[in-house]
Order: C-alpha cells, then structure tokens, then sequence
C-alpha cells in the first residue's frame, strides 16, 4: 500500500468524520437538516468503507470513492441557493476541495494489475 494511498484514505476518513458531526454544526437551514443528516449516514458508511480499504480491500476504496463525491455533490448546493452565509459557502469549498484531493490520492496509490503481454 502506497503511502499516496494511505494519505488520501486519511483526509477522506476526516471528511467522514466532518460529515458525523454536521447535524450538531448546522442551523437546520444550512445545511439543511435532512441534507445534513443524509451526510452523517455517508460519513458512517466512508469509515467503514475506509477502515476495510485501510486493510488492503480494493473494493472498498473503490466504494469510498463513490460514497464520498456523492457526500461532496450534497455540498453543492450552498453555491447554488441564494442566502448562504459565506462560511457556509467557504467549508462547502473546502470539503468539496478535500474530497478531490482524498480521491486523486487514492487513485494514484490503487495497485492495478499488470496487463498480460504487455511489454
């Protein structure tokens, strides 16, 4: 295991844990509360999923990736709805920052089989 993958498996486990406790951060209108509750549910799944890949599980990283864009297009929104505080906006940015960053990281640390023949 790459310490690339290692890396972007960390900040993805982070965002995860941002993701629990945002129904404690939100002012039940931004982020909404059922978006934010919705996050805790992805958030509870990315550490399992991490944990698993953590342990050299290629599938489960796969899954964590897709468990986590689909948690940072639920950030999308505060750039689209009109009246969100610019904090809001700014961790918005960040996390959905973050996530593109645990995702390359991840990606690039993935061990892909060799190809049969190829020279």
């Amino acid at each position: 295991m790459s310490g690339m993958y290692r890396a972007g498996l960390a900040v993805l486990g982070v965002l995860s844990l941002g993701d629990l406790a945002a129904p404690l951060l939100t002012d039940g209108q931004h982020p909404p509360m059922f978006i934010a509750l919705i996050g805790t549910g992805l958030g509870l799944v990315s550490l399992i999923l991490v944990v698993l890949a953590w342990r050299g599980r290629t599938p489960a990283a796969i899954a964590l990736l897709v468990v986590r864009v689909l948690s940072a297009l639920t950030a999308v929104p505060a750039f689209l709805t009109p009246g969100v505080p610019g904090a809001a906006m700014t961790l918005a940015g960040v996390f959905i920052a973050g996530t593109l960053v645990g995702v390359v990281l991840v990606l690039a640390g993935v061990r892909r089989p060799a190809l049969v023949g190829a020279r």
